[in-house]
């Protein structure tokens, strides 16, 4: 799948480089050939980045594995998983590091989300009988966390605060809807090509709690002002983050574990991952850095918005569709199209707020997957990227839905 997608990319931006040299926009070139060494900075830059913060991660949970904590936080949700992932064996660490992984995710914590993500992988890829191709539960595992509910999407909030938003926070209804529908999507339609059954009392018992939990979290969070949201959900993310780093320690010296020494041997395979990262981002982000450059992007949001009006619909969203045609591949190229849509539609159209909906409600499922197989040396995917771009699909028409029941 994989090796057809990036021949792909590489085909769409070679046509869109042709259109616009026939078209007389000879800068196309000069722009491409700087998409490529830009990417190959960009892939070093961020794996040297990861350097520091996955080995800290990597250590911390050595310890917290020794100091059988992990295990401990992993039995909450581990029956639920088991469900989900019944080729992993009953106590494998898999459902703790799974467990911290999508738990760091809902509360925005994206400095340990992602070294908890790949640690997760690693525990699942010891079940790998054939290492290069991804196994059930880690395709479930990938499209939970390119489709993984935000709770609080603070740096959006943030965003419309500084581009004059009278209200920065009245998206956050919006965002938890259709990050939810992007999250069920994505199980659905794992759960169906994997025949797993979700029509069973632990699983449905689980997904009313989780629920139940999110709604009373969502109502409380709505009578907050941002600033409010955003102290409470910096000051609880910050909580949760140095109450695990203590728990580790503490208890992992209670029981009399070589803490220092399991932390060093973590760390080294943490600083071991982040190098190995390396050629998998540089292939993925340089065919995505090709298709920016060459303008496809622009010919297929040309094309979409042609569609729309020979058939008559309400072209509103369509302002707005740079974000969520970015998004799957370049969260910054994302971000960067959010800011150009507030700044020229207006912070609080219709347009500058579906924007932020799809910021805050949709993931970089390209990166996601080049980083977490990668970290684990997988080439061949199977039908994770269909299943996570399904889920995507599933969160900007949810987005663009919702946009409309708040605000058209």
């Amino acid at each position: 799948m994989l090796n057809r997608v990036w021949l792909a990319f590489f085909v769409t931006a070679l046509l869109a480089i042709a259109v616009q040299l026939f078209n007389g926009h000879i800068e196309v070139l000069s722009a491409s050939v700087a998409a490529l060494f830009a990417s190959a900075k960009l892939a070093a830059e961020i794996s040297l980045g990861l350097i520091g913060v996955l080995s800290l991660w990597m250590g911390l949970m050595q310890v917290g594995e020794k100091a059988g904590v992990v295990s401990a936080i992993a039995f909450v949700f581990e029956p639920l998983l088991r469900r989900l992932m019944p080729e992993v064996p009953k106590g494998h660490p898999a459902f703790g590091s799974i467990t911290m992984n999508l738990t760091a995710n809902i509360f925005g914590l994206d400095n340990a989300a992602t070294p908890l993500g790949l640690r997760a992988m690693h525990d699942l890829q010891s079940l790998n009988p054939l290492k290069t191709v991804a196994t059930n539960a880690q395709i479930l595992f990938l499209v939970l966390n390119t489709s993984s509910v935000t709770l609080v999407p603070v740096t959006v909030f943030l965003y419309r605060a500084q581009q004059g938003a009278a209200a920065p926070a009245d998206i956050f209804l919006p965002i938890l809807l259709a990050t939810s529908a992007s999250t069920l999507a994505g199980l659905l339609v794992v759960a169906l090509v994997q025949r797993i059954s979700l029509l069973n009392s632990v699983v449905l018992g689980y997904g009313a709690l989780m629920l139940s939990g999110l709604v009373a979290s969502g109502f409380y969070l709505m009578t907050l002002s941002a600033e409010a949201i955003g102290t409470v959900s910096t000051a609880m993310g910050n909580g949760i983050l140095l109450l695990l780093v203590f728990t580790f320690v503490i208890v992992a010296g209670i029981r009399k574990v070589a803490v220092y020494d399991e932390f060093i041997e973590g760390a080294k395979a943490g600083f071991a991952q982040s190098i190995q990262l390396i050629p998998y981002l540089l292939a993925m982000l340089l065919a995505i850095g090709l298709l920016r450059a060459s303008g496809a992007l622009d010919y297929l949001l040309h094309l979409i918005a042609s569609g729309v009006r020979i058939l008559g619909f309400d072209t509103r969203f369509v302002d707005a569709m740079p974000t969520a045609l970015m998004k799957p591949f370049s969260g910054s190229g994302a971000r960067a199209m959010m800011l150009e849509t507030m700044d020229h539609h207006g912070v609080d159209s219709f347009a500058g707020r579906l924007a932020a909906i799809f910021q805050g409600s949709t993931e970089t499922t390209f990166y996601v997957l080049a980083v977490y197989f990668g970290s684990v040396g997988i080439r061949h995917g199977r039908h994770a990227l269909a299943c996570g771009l399904t889920a995507d699909f599933a969160g900007s028409s949810a987005a663009i839905a919702v946009c409309y029941w708040f605000y058209g």
